[in-house]
C-alpha cells in the first residue's frame, strides 16, 4: 500500500455499522495497556459523548499515544474499551468506516500533487467527498495542482486536515496534529477544525502541548500522568470546581497551611490553586480569579518531587 494510503485511507465499509443511536462515542472501563514491564496506561475508565472536543493532556511518556493508539485498533490492551460501539483491536475494519486519525508523524508522498491525492482517496474511501476536500482546501493557501514536496509543513498540515475532514466520520482523533508548525499555521489548523469538521453531533480528540492554545476550543480536558487518568472533567465543570486565589506575600504562610494544589505567581503576586472552595478565613485575605488550563496542569501533573518543594 502507498504511504498516503496507509496513512489516511480506512478500508471500504462492511454490513456491520457502528449504531448510530450509541450515547456514548467511547467507553472504556479498567482499561490497562502495558509493554513488558512498563505500565502505559494504568486502569483508567471514562466516557466520551458525541458533539465533544476534547483535549489529552499530559508529559511525554503519560500514555497519550498508546491510549490514542488503542482506541484505533492498533494495540489492545486489557479491561474493556469501546469505541462507536466496537472492540477497535477485534473489529477495526468497521470501526475506521466511521473514525479519522492523524498520528503525530503523519506523511504524505512528497512525489504526488494535490490533486492526485483527491483522486486516490475518492478510490479508496467511498466516505471521502472530493467535493468537499476542494471546498475546505480554498481556506489554506494550498492549490490544487500544488505538489507535496513544494509545500510548507504548516501547508502539508492543513492539506492532510482537509483530507481527512472530508471524510464523513463520526469522531477524529488527533495526536500532536500541530507539532512543530509556527503559531499561525496552528491557529489556521484549529480554525479550520472547528469551523469545519465539529457540528455538534462529532467529537474530536486532540493531543497536544500547547495547552494555553486550545483552551478555548475545548468542551473537555482528560489529564494522564504517568498513564492514570488524573481527570477528566468538562470545561464548565472545570470553572465551578477550581479556585484560584491572588494573595499578599504577608498570606503566604496563611495560604500555604491550608495546602493548595499549586502555589505559583500570577501577574506578579502570589497564588494559590484550590480543589473546591479555599477555606473561607483564607477568602478574605485575596482576590479569586479563574485558574487557567495550564494552571491546572501544573497543579495535577508536577513531578513527586516537585509537589514535596512546595509543600
Amino acid at each position: 500500500m502507498s504511504t498516503v494510503a496507509a496513512t489516511i485511507a480506512h478500508p471500504a465499509p462492511s454490513t456491520l455499522a457502528p449504531s448510530a443511536t450509541m450515547s456514548h462515542l467511547i467507553e472504556a472501563r479498567d482499561f490497562s495497556l502495558r509493554y513488558g514491564r512498563k505500565t502505559a496506561v494504568d486502569n483508567i475508565s471514562f466516557n466520551i459523548p458525541k458533539g465533544r472536543v476534547v483535549g489529552l493532556l499530559g508529559h511525554n511518556g503519560a500514555g497519550k499515544t498508546s491510549l490514542m493508539k488503542a482506541m484505533v485498533g492498533l494495540i489492545g490492551g486489557t479491561g474493556e474499551l469501546k469505541v462507536l460501539g466496537l472492540d477497535p483491536r477485534n473489529q477495526r475494519g468497521e470501526l475506521l468506516e466511521s473514525l479519522s486519525y492523524i498520528p503525530d508523524v503523519a506523511v504524505l508522498p512528497r512525489w504526488a500533487r494535490v490533486h492526485e491525492l483527491i483522486t486516490l482517496m475518492s478510490g479508496l474511501q467511498p466516505k471521502f467527498s472530493a467535493e468537499r476536500a476542494r471546498a475546505l482546501l480554498k481556506r489554506t493557501s494550498v492549490g490544487t495542482q500544488d505538489k507535496i514536496k513544494s509545500l510548507s509543513k504548516g501547508m502539508v498540515t492543513q492539506l492532510h486536515l482537509a483530507l481527512i475532514a472530508a471524510i464523513d466520520t463520526k469522531l477524529m482523533i488527533l495526536d500532536e496534529p500541530t507539532l512543530g508548525l509556527d503559531v499561525m499555521s496552528r491557529k489556521s489548523f484549529y480554525e479550520m477544525l472547528i469551523d469545519e469538521w465539529c457540528d455538534g453531533e462529532r467529537s474530536v480528540i486532540i493531543s497536544t502541548h500547547q495547552v494555553e492554545e486550545i483552551e478555548t476550543l475545548l468542551s473537555d480536558v482528560m489529564m494522564l500522568d504517568e498513564g492514570k487518568l488524573v481527570l477528566n472533567i468538562s470545561l464548565e465543570a472545570m470553572d465551578s470546581r477550581f479556585v484560584a486565589l491572588s494573595h499578599d506575600a504577608s498570606a503566604a504562610d496563611a495560604v500555604a497551611s491550608a495546602h493548595p494544589l499549586l502555589r505559583y505567581r500570577q501577574q506578579g503576586r502570589p497564588a494559590a490553586l484550590f480543589d473546591g472552595e479555599p477555606p473561607e478565613h483564607l477568602q478574605a485575605l485575596g482576590q479569586r480569579f479563574r485558574p487557567s488550563l495550564v494552571d491546572l496542569f501544573m497543579a495535577l501533573t508536577r513531578k513527586p518531587e516537585l509537589r514535596a518543594r512546595q509543600d
